[in-house]
């Protein structure tokens, strides 16, 4: 049948027309971008073409093959703005009338003077027109992000705002900046401001650069569209609004520039990142805004943790397990921090270690830790929290995690109730280091006399076990060494050193002095069970975990304070109280002889009640069916 494009609609969009809904017709599709995948058309009204981009929202529509080089589509949301000196249609919502068609008429490229008794909209206009329309492509790509208070719904197409009428001369900037959704914001606009809520915080840090000293710190926006951005602040202006930014409140914000984000640094679902200038504002909304969402999460069951990339940023929920006691750790750069690890579980039928650092130990931490204790195991919804994938998958907090403790969300009533009407009688396989590497995916239980009888650590592979055992000795001559805190690459050295004649400490293989040394631990220790025991060897964080304190601290208590008491005390702690040994077992050459050596891998006390289910796990799985 015949098809009636729509007359002059490519001259009529590049004169301001964005109200009338045209049939046009698709003559060619590209995909295009390096970092995020768009679509690239040339559209034509049978007489003239223009290039348009369509917003990603709309992928899914070249994907499944709705729209195809001839389609006929009608235009149903659109916008023309102009980028890098060339007018580009951007469409933002549109149907597919024919999916299928010949090329219509001997169309050409439309240039502005093919305009039919219209002129395109002057540059000089761009802070009052252009700047409320001509919202460009990168802009409304984000138009489907994720939204809603712990909901995943799709962002409505952004429709944008009337343009100001064109009455005279006016000076620049004297138009009220367009209050526009977070998704449409591009650097091509002039004036603009967003309305959000700070759903995140950072602190404030120091940086020093070829430019010299300075300070930066960093906050997260969400809008009612559940377009998310961050908002940076450096040195004067952290002094501005520092103090100003309340996580949970509403502000309106304009005046800034955009910059593209740098992945590495910033997870959010945005190309752009706010950058506010000393002229910026940021004005705390009064009235409580129900429209826009406290939070917004896109949670991912545990399962699928075990198939995301190494550093991925990611939400899960999950009900807590066990809570290990907080152990300081000292970092590659000198500095000491906390270290708590939990464990969660939810229905995918997985369970995963879940890191706290720094402050999340005290804060969060301590709060679960006493709620387990009490005899309950609450939800947990982590917001961004970072993949690693060392002997199994694991999630680590980072500086931008947020922690939600019970929260009251549909996934977190849905995960209590599985849980208290059978879940937490079910068996999980964990994906974290109970899943050794070179070993199945659910734990490996040895007993002392079965690692020796079965012959463990002399195939050409290591055996990854775990062994649920006292302590009952420690060698306390050897406990420790002094290491090399040079850093050879992304590593610290950590090789033995040892003083030379001006007392300073020497390391053979970095061929360096220097004034300190590092302290780390090499622990020796006797462990048994009900059926015999062995020697094992702890190193650093096993250490850490065994004795719960740092071996510099251990080393000064014996060597410099000579506070044998307090000393053997600290050894006595961790003396016949039952731990699960995560153990490598390997045999290695010392001099001609063969020897299996046994090492801690990690050690952590063992919670009852978890131990209680995984043994009830094990007798239901025993029963005959």
């Amino acid at each position: 049948m015949p098809v009636n494009l729509t007359q002059n609609a490519i001259s009529a969009i590049n004169a301001g027309d964005v109200n009338s809904k045209p049939l046009v017709q698709v003559l060619d599709i590209k995909l295009i971008g390096n970092t995020q995948e768009r679509y690239r058309f040339l559209i034509s009204d049978g007489v003239s073409t223009q290039h348009a981009m369509l917003a990603t929202q709309l992928n899914d529509r070249v994907k499944s093959g709705r729209v195809l080089k001839g389609s006929v589509v009608q235009l149903i949301d659109y916008i023309c703005s102009t980028v890098q000196n060339r007018r580009i249609i951007v469409v933002l919502n549109m149907e597919t009338i024919i999916p299928d068609c010949e090329i219509i008429g001997n169309p050409k490229m439309f240039v502005e003077s093919d305009s039919v008794g219209q002129k395109p909209v002057p540059d000089n206009n761009r802070g009052h027109t252009t700047a409320a329309t001509s919202n460009n492509y990168l802009g409304a790509q984000n138009a489907g992000n994720d939204m809603q208070n712990f909901r995943t719904t799709v962002q409505p197409a952004y429709q944008p705002p009337p343009s100001y009428k064109n009455r005279g001369a006016i000076m620049k900037n004297e138009a009220p900046a367009c209050i526009i959704p977070i998704a449409a914001l591009n650097p091509y606009q002039g004036r603009w401001a967003i309305k959000a809520r700070v759903t995140a915080k950072g602190d404030i840090r120091r940086y020093n650069n070829a430019r010299g000293d300075g300070k930066v710190f960093s906050f997260d926006l969400l809008d009612s569209d559940g377009g998310e951005i961050r908002a940076t602040c450096f040195n004067a202006v952290v002094d501005r609004f520092y103090d100003v930014i309340e996580i949970g409140r509403v502000y309106l914000i304009s005046k800034g520039s955009l910059k593209p984000v740098q992945k590495n640094f910033n997870h959010l679902r945005n190309e752009w990142e706010i950058f506010l200038e000393t002229t910026s504002t940021v004005d705390l909304c009064v009235e409580e805004d129900g429209s826009i969402p406290k939070q917004q999460f896109s949670f991912k069951p545990i399962s699928e943790i075990e198939t995301a990339e190494n550093n991925s940023i990611i939400d899960i929920i999950g009900v807590v397990l066990t809570v290990n006691p907080s152990v300081p750790i000292l970092r590659k750069n000198g500095m000491e921090t906390q270290r708590r690890i939990l464990n969660l579980k939810d229905q995918s039928g997985r369970s995963v270690e879940l890191t706290l650092w720094g402050d999340f130990c005290n804060r969060e931490g301590q709060r679960l830790q006493e709620i387990v204790n009490s005899g309950l195991f609450p939800v947990l919804a982590v917001k961004a929290g970072k993949v690693n994938d060392f002997n199994g998958k694991s999630i680590g907090t980072i500086s931008s995690t947020q922690l939600f403790i019970n929260p009251d969300s549909s996934e977190a009533h849905s995960l209590r109730v599985w849980f208290d009407q059978g879940g937490k009688d079910t068996v999980s396989q964990s994906i974290s280091r109970d899943t050794m590497p070179g070993g199945p995916k659910s734990e490996i239980r040895k007993t002392v006399s079965q690692i020796k009888d079965e012959g463990l650590g002399r195939s050409e592979k290591p055996d990854w076990v775990t062994v649920k055992a006292t302590i009952s000795f420690i060698k306390t001559d050897t406990f420790c060494y002094t290491a090399c805190p040079l850093m050879v690459g992304d590593r610290q050295c950590n090789k033995k050193v040892t003083k030379s004649g001006n007392s300073r400490w020497q390391c053979d293989r970095c061929n360096q002095e220097f004034e300190e040394c590092d302290y780390r631990y090499l622990l020796q220790a006797q462990v048994q069970d009900h059926t015999g025991l062995m020697w094992v060897t702890a190193f650093q964080e096993s250490g850490e975990e065994i004795l719960g304190c740092l071996a510099k601290e251990l080393y000064f208590l014996k060597y410099e304070e000579q506070d044998d008491v307090k000393f053997a005390e600290t050894i006595r702690s961790c003396l016949f109280t039952e731990y699960l040994f995560r153990l490598k077992i390997k045999e290695e050459l010392y001099g001609d002889e063969q020897r299996v050596k046994i090492t801690v891998v990690r050690a952590e006390k063992v919670n009852y009640s978890g131990e209680s289910r995984y043994l009830l796990g094990l007798i239901s799985r025993a029963q005959p069916r």
